[in-house]
Order: structure tokens, then sequence, then C-alpha cells
């Protein structure tokens, strides 16, 4: 391979190789960003934003919090499946041409920037910042003798008993410590003399990693970080010995769950086993603080099989993500965002019969500018409703307290046929969704597992009603999940309907889930594994075929990764034909644009801002007669074929325009939260040019959701009605 075929694109130093619009050259690997590459160029977007003074303060310890969480999930995931196919010694490379050896020495180099920067902005401007806000976090010996005291009186009752020391020696081996745990590695010497000794110090989990002082009136808030607070009293743990050195560390280990489908008897036992073990996977990164000693990183490394490259020396807290409860301290209201409360759909008004709308026209929700209350609410109404005679519904991720589990059991109770496929293997959910599989089997539901080799990403509900005419199906697909709390944060669709077609093929994809039926192939619906690229593939190929004919061509997307290879060689074939190509991709994205001859017409940009932007969305210009999808897929191989996904049309003429002309414009014409991807795969942040507004979409649908919150209530003031709800003792008009 070439040399320059393996540069590192995040250093900017890559040639990209221009096919002169030959679809040969189009799988150059030069053209192709590195997938880990492009996600720690995600992450550090999400470091920009905790990085921008004119965000709130709190909300930029927010984004250092999310940059955290992020690079945990990483290295548990992705990090630990390249070392793995380094030990193994696979000679695989992926499209941009690095081995698993080469990749993994880029991530380390980027990695390392991006945390030096990290705590290099928590230390010179978030910590003096919060002290002059009157939030301070203090170190132990710093607290005056009041607070001091406080704190031993704190460790003495609520932290020391639940302390065991755990010696480190030929007759204890060394600890099987938990992922993502905190500890204290102490050295001793014995009065007598002899050999050093060791022991492990776990920090207990249930215990606030940062603990607020009492405080008085008009005080300062005052923090210390509970392994600070145990360091300073630890020589308690160690009678009749002399302590040489007491040092914070932190293991991340591999959290990928491995089931052999095929061999497992029972799924949900399986992956119960797994989660125990996947706490305990291998080691992939030793985070240490920067003052620990050589000799203690050492013997660390070897404790945990790792090497001097996986180790993170940091100067500051071993993990952001403690730093929580600032983030949810009401006490610092005026530190944060202004709160923001999504609006209703006036199409959908509260205490409305959803039936009775839903029978008349199709309702599409942007969430969380408008609620997912009323998607709680349909369920809760079918549950109750006497009309209901089954529901069916996929589960990939919900809430804790989840008050749509709560219905489902409640329509079962209420002698409906209930069927709920649920996705046990929802990365880092598994546990939750194992919960509720249980709950739901107890109250009588048909509980499906899923399909083996595939998870069940569609997000999709049925509810079958006996109308006063007949029997009549009522859906609603989305590009999110079940869930209420995230719904709040995450941008997404909901689309509801009762069309008839649409309707019964939902139906078809349940059955296909359920049952032992093939796939039939399906109108309206593209479903992966089964038809969802080849037909994403044909309709590039039509706008190709429009732009060849002088017809208008135009392809606008939204996703969260692109990673397919073999879509991102049809978009250089449709950009060599001259098909305009937008895409709004938040994280990864593997194909880089604006390359001559190849690439010249995609522009690819990134938003990152107060919400999570999560929504699927595909725009094809069709010669005019534009074709939009919702779905629940990304453009990645694993979307295509290795799980249950369904995108779905929007047909209904105004819903679409709304897509395509307010939508997604919005979007392609921020100038404050948007980020243009540049051919080396660095990303330059967009600003207004000239009298170019300040626009930003995310802001701007939160206003126009604030007007028509202002519009319902006044309204609501004026009529002076309350609408009649749903219940057991409503017949259908």
């Amino acid at each position: 391979m070439p040399e320059s075929k393996g540069q590192l694109a995040a250093e900017g130093s890559i040639v990209p190789f221009s096919a002169d619009c030959d679809p040969a050259g189009f799988s150059d690997p030069r053209n192709f960003i590195n997938r880990e590459l492009s996600w720690l160029e995600f992450n550090r977007r999400v470091l920009e934003e905790a990085e921008d003074p004119t965000q709130p303060l709190i909300e930029r310890v927010k984004f250092l919090t999310i940059f955290s969480s992020n690079l945990d999930e990483f290295f548990e995931i992705r990090v630990a499946g390249i070392k793995q196919q380094i030990a193994s010694e696979t000679s695989e490379v992926g499209p941009d041409g690095l081995s698993p050896t080469q990749t993994f020495e880029s991530i380390e180099r980027v990695v390392r920037d991006l945390v030096a920067k990290q705590y290099a902005l928590w230390n010179t401007e978030l910590v003096p910042a919060l002290a002059s806000n009157g939030i301070r976090i203090q170190e132990i010996a710093d607290l005056n003798a009041k607070r001091a005291a406080w704190a031993k009186k704190y460790f003495e009752d609520e932290v020391f008993p639940m302390l065991t020391p755990l010696a480190v020696d030929a007759s204890h081996p060394f600890p099987q410590l938990l992922n993502r745990s905190h500890n204290l590695f102490v050295r001793a010497k014995a009065r007598r003399g002899g050999e050093p000794l060791h022991a492990i110090v776990q920090v207990p989990r249930v215990v606030p990693r940062l603990i607020p002082l009492p405080r008085g009136k008009d005080e300062p808030w005052t923090y210390i970080y509970l392994a600070s607070l145990i360091r300073h009293h630890i020589a308690a743990l160690f009678p009749g010995v002399i302590l040489d050195g007491v040092h914070a560390f932190r293991v991340t280990r591999n959290s990928d769950l491995y089931i052999e489908e095929e061999e497992a008897e029972n799924l949900l036992r399986s992956i119960e086993q797994e989660l125990r073990r996947s706490s305990r996977g291998n080691a992939v990164r030793l985070e240490v603080e920067k003052d620990c000693p050589r000799d203690f990183r050492e013997l660390l490394l070897e404790f945990f099989d790792l090497s001097d490259k996986d180790v993170y020396k940091l100067d500051g807290p071993l993990s952001m993500t403690h730093l929580a409860p600032l983030i949810v301290n009401d006490a610092f209201a005026n530190l944060k965002d202004r709160p923001f409360q999504p609006a209703r759909d006036p199409a959908w008004p509260q205490h409305a019969n959803v039936f009775e709308v839903l029978r008349h026209q199709d309702i599409l929700l942007h969430h969380p500018y408008e609620s997912f209350d009323p998607i709680v609410e349909l369920i809760e109404t079918a549950a109750l409703d006497p009309q209901v005679v089954a529901i069916k519904m996929t589960l990939y991720r919900t809430s804790g307290y989840s008050p749509i589990v709560e219905a489902l059991v409640n329509a079962t109770n209420a002698g409906k046929q209930v069927t709920a496929i649920i996705e046990l293997r929802a990365r880092f959910d598994e546990a939750v969704n194992i919960q509720w599989a249980r709950t739901l089997e107890e109250a009588g539901a048909h509980v499906i597992y899923g399909v083996v080799g595939l998870k069940i990403h569609c997000k999709a509900l049925l509810i079958v009603r006996r109308d006063s005419d007949r029997l009549r199906n009522y859906v609603h697909l989305g590009t999110g999940n079940y869930h209420p709390r995230t719904a709040r944060g995450y941008t997404d669709f909901s689309f509801l309907t009762s069309d008839p077609e649409l309707t019964e093929e939902v139906g078809i994809v349940f059955n296909t889930l359920t049952g032992l039926a093939d796939y039939p192939g399906l109108k309206k619906l593209l479903v992966a594994p089964f038809d969802l690229k080849p037909r994403l593939l044909a309709l590039i190929d039509r706008e190709i075929a429009h732009a060849r004919a002088g017809k208008p061509a135009r392809i606008t997307a939204k996703f969260n990764s692109l990673v397919d290879r073999e879509i991102i060689e049809k978009l250089y074939e449709a950009s060599c034909a001259e098909v305009t190509i937008d895409l709004i991709v938040r994280g990864i994205c593997c194909l880089r644009p604006k390359i001559p001859k190849m690439s010249e017409n995609i522009r690819v940009i990134s938003i990152v801002g107060r919400f999570l932007e999560h929504s699927r969305v595909y725009c094809f210009e069709n010669a005019g007669a534009p074709e939009v999808f919702l779905s629940s897929a990304d453009w990645m191989p694993r979307n295509f074929l290795r799980r249950i996904e369904v995108a779905f049309p929007i047909t209904d003429p105004t819903l679409r325009d709304r897509v395509v002309h307010q939508i997604l414009p919005n979007f392609l014409n921020d100038r404050v939260k948007s980020r243009e991807l540049q051919p080396d795969g660095t990303y330059r942040r967009l600003k207004p040019e000239g009298n170019e507004p300040r626009a930003q979409a995310q802001w701007h649908f939160r206003e126009r959701s604030r007007e028509q919150t202002k519009k319902q209530s006044k309204a609501k003031k004026e009529a002076g009605i309350r609408l009649t709800p749903i219940t057991e003792a409503t017949v259908d008009q």
C-alpha cells in the first residue's frame, strides 16, 4: 500500500485521490475517512461546545461530561474491538486502508491531544469560572476547620463502613475490579521493615463522587471529591503500617457482549450471564493521576496486562462524569440554558380522541420541539379503550420507569392481545430491557426477544381497533426510541397514520418478525436487512438518471453516521453526474466531500447543539416530485445487514412540504452550531458571511415551539372548553 494511503485524516496530512469520475477509482483508500478517527472528530466537536464561552457555564460543564462519557464508551467498544483484532494478528483493513495497528496508533495520538485540551479547559477556564460564580471544588486540606470537621464525620459515618482494603501479595491476587471502577492503589511499609506492601481500596459507587458541603445563607457552594476524602483519611484503614503512597486510578474494560445466538438455548439467560462477565472484561485503558509515580503505573500496567500506550495521566478528576451533581442542581439555573417546554401539535390537542383525528389525517411530530407526551398518551389510551383489541410494539430502549410498559401491562390485564418485541441487546440498556421483558411476560403479554443474528432497531407501534364501521389499524413509526426522557433531549420524528396500505405493511413486518414467513417485499416501506440498501441505491440511481437527463436532481439526507462503502461510492457517482448532495451527519462520516472530479457536489455538515441530533431523513428530489423517507437507520453496514430497520414515506403533501421546505433548510442554513467537513477529515465551524443572519436550527425550532405554546395557551383560555378524554366508557362515534 502506498505510504500516502495510510496517513492520518484527523491530522490533515492526507492527499485525497481524485478519481476523475471513474468509478474504478472511487474505492481508492484515500477517498475514505477512517471510521474511528471520524468519530473522534465528532467528540472533538462536543468538546468545542464545552470550550465555547458563549455557552452558559453549567452547559459547558455538561458538554465536558458528555465528552468523557462518549470517550468511555468508545474505549469499551471500539478500542476494545481494535485491540482484539491486533491480538488476533488479523490482516484485515477497512476501506480507508489503515490496519488495526495503524488505527490504534492514530487513535492514541488524537485521544491524548483531546484529553489534554479537556483538562486544560477544566483547570484554566471552568474551575475559575465556577469559583467566580460561587461554586468551589476543594481539596480536603484546603477546607477550614469547621468544614474539615464535617468532612471527617461524613467519612466516619457514611463512607468508612463501606470500605474494604484488599491486600495484594502472594496469597492475595490482584482483585478483579469492575469496569470504570474508581480505586486507590496503596503502598505501605511494615514498622518492622521488609518488602513494600500493596493494597487496593475501591471507591464505593453508592456514594456521590462529588459531595456538597453544608452551607449557610449566601455562602458559596463547596464540593469535595469522594476519592480525595477517602485518600485524606485512608490511614484509618491501615493501622500499624506506614503509608508510602496513595494514588487514584480507573480502569476501562471491554464491555461488548458476545452471544452465540445459534448456541444459546435461552437468549435472555445468556445475555444476563454475559452482562455479569462484561463488567470484568479485558482491560483496555488505565487512567491515573498526573503525579502517579512510574513504579506505581508499571505495577498497575502489569496487573491489567496493558502497555504504556494504554495509560492516560490526568490533571484533574479521573472522570468528568462525576461532575453530574453540578448539572442537576436547580440552584444553578441562572448558569444553564433557558428552560424549554415542548408544544403540542395543534392537530392533536390534549384529551382529543386521537383515533378520530387519525381517521381524517396523518400527524408528524418533531421532537423535542413537539411533545412526546401524545405518544405515551396514545398507548395509554389504547390500553383503556374497549374498542382496541390488539397492540403490537417494538421496544429497543425505554426508561427505567416506563409508562409505556405500564400501559402494555394494563392492556394485557384488560384482555387485549399484546405483543412486545423487545431487543435485549440494546447496548448498555440490556439489564433494563430484561427487566421489562420479564414484567410483560408475567402480565401475560407475548414477548419476542428478536430474530437470530439481527437486532430489532425499528420503532413501530400497531394498534388494532374495532371502529364503528370496521376493524382498523393505527400506526406509529418513529426515528427514535420509546423513551419519554430522552425524547426531551434527542431530536426525532414521530409519524402517525391510519392509511390502510401503510398500516397493512407494518402488520406484515410484525408478522415477519414474530412468525415463520419470509419477507414478501413491500411497496411503501423499505426494510433492512431485506431491501433497504438496494432500494436506497436505486433511488440514488434515479437521481443520477434525472441529472443526466437535465431534470432537477438532488439528495438531502440526515442521519447519525455514514459508513457504508457501497453507498459512499454511489454518492461519488451521483456527484460526478452533477447531482447536488447535502448530507447532515451528526457523527461518523467516512465520505470525503469537495474532492474535484469526484465529490465536489457533496456538502457534509454536522450540527452539535443543545439537543442530540438523532433523526434520520432521506429526501430525493425526483425531478421535482420529492420523495421523503424517515427512518430508524443510519447508512452503515450494521444497519443495512445486521438490524431490522424501517424507512417509511411521508406522502401527505403538507407534511412532506414541511420536511422539504421548512425543517431541512433550517439545518442546512445553520451558521452557529454547524461545522462543515473538509476533504482532509477535519471540520470547519460555519459563521455568517456578509449579511447572512446568525441562523441556528435548534434555536429556530425552539422559538417556533414557544410561540405555538403561547398561542395554544391563549386559545385555551379564550375557549374555556375542556375536551373529554377517552375512557373505558367512551363509545366510538
